[in-house]
C-alpha cells in the first residue's frame, strides 16, 4: 500500500496564508478577488490553472512576473507564520506504509514548506503538479506518482483536502481520505470532499491511521 499525501491543508497548515496573500496581491493588481473567491475558486489547482483561470476571467494577462513576486511574498510570510497540521508527524510515523507527496505547489514551495515545518525527513519522495501536462483535478500528478513509486493505482491511499485533488485521485482509480483539519476548510467542506469521491473523511490527524485501516479493506 502507497500512501500518498497531498501538501497544503493536510502536512502544512499553509492554504488560508496562501490565499490571503494570493487576494490582496491580484486586488492590488487590479485583478479584484476576496479571500472567499481565491478559497472557493483555486484551492487544489496549480498556479498555471489559477494564472489561465484568472487571465481568462478578466480577459487581459497578469504581469509576466506575476508568480516570481507573489513568491517572495508568500515565502517571506511562511518563514514567519507557516505551522504544521497539528499532529501529522505522528500520524505519519504511526503507519508503516511507503510514502509520498504530490502536490500542485512548485517544487521550491513544496520544499520549503516541508523544511519549516520539520517534516521533510518524511517521504522518500516529492512530486509537484510541474512534471506533469495537467494538474489537478486531473489524474495525471497521481498517476505520475504511482508510476515513480513502482505502485499500481489500485495499491494507493490519497490524503487530499480539495474536492479538486479528490477528483484527480478518484480519476486515477486509488482510493481517497478527504481531510478537513485545515484553517481554510469552512462549513460543508466535507460534503464537498464525499461529493468529489472521498471514501472517508477525518477532521484530525490522531484519526489518520484507523481511516488508512477502514479505506484499505474497500
Amino acid at each position: 500500500m502507497l500512501l500518498i499525501f497531498d501538501c497544503d491543508g493536510v502536512l502544512v497548515d499553509s492554504e488560508l496564508l496562501a490565499c490571503q496573500v494570493d487576494a490582496e496581491f491580484l486586488t492590488e493588481l487590479g485583478f479584484p478577488y476576496t479571500l472567499d473567491d481565491i478559497l472557493r475558486e483555486f484551492v487544489g489547482k496549480s498556479l498555471a490553472d489559477a494564472i489561465r483561470q484568472i487571465e481568462g476571467d478578466h480577459g487581459r494577462p497578469l504581469p509576466p512576473d506575476f508568480s516570481a513576486r507573489a513568491n517572495e511574498i508568500l515565502f517571506a510570510r511562511f518563514e514567519t507564520d507557516l505551522q504544521p497540521i497539528t499532529s501529522v508527524r505522528d500520524a505519519i510515523l504511526s503507519l508503516p506504509h511507503p510514502r509520498c507527496v504530490a502536490s500542485s505547489s512548485t517544487p521550491d514551495r513544496i520544499a520549503l514548506s516541508l523544511r519549516i515545518t520539520g517534516l521533510d525527513d518524511l517521504f522518500q519522495s516529492v512530486f509537484s503538479a510541474v512534471e506533469v501536462k495537467r494538474g489537478k483535478p486531473a489524474p495525471d500528478l497521481f498517476l505520475h506518482a504511482a508510476a515513480r513509486m513502482n505502485a499500481h493505482p489500485q495499491e494507493c491511499i490519497v490524503i487530499e483536502d480539495s474536492p479538486a485533488g479528490v477528483t484527480g485521485a478518484r480519476a486515477a482509480g486509488m482510493r481517497v481520505i478527504g481531510f478537513t483539519g485545515g484553517g481554510h476548510c469552512r462549513e460543508g467542506h466535507a460534503d464537498r470532499l464525499r461529493d468529489a469521491g472521498a471514501l472517508d473523511i477525518i477532521e484530525h490527524m490522531r484519526d489518520l491511521e484507523s481511516a488508512v485501516g477502514r479505506v484499505s479493506r474497500l
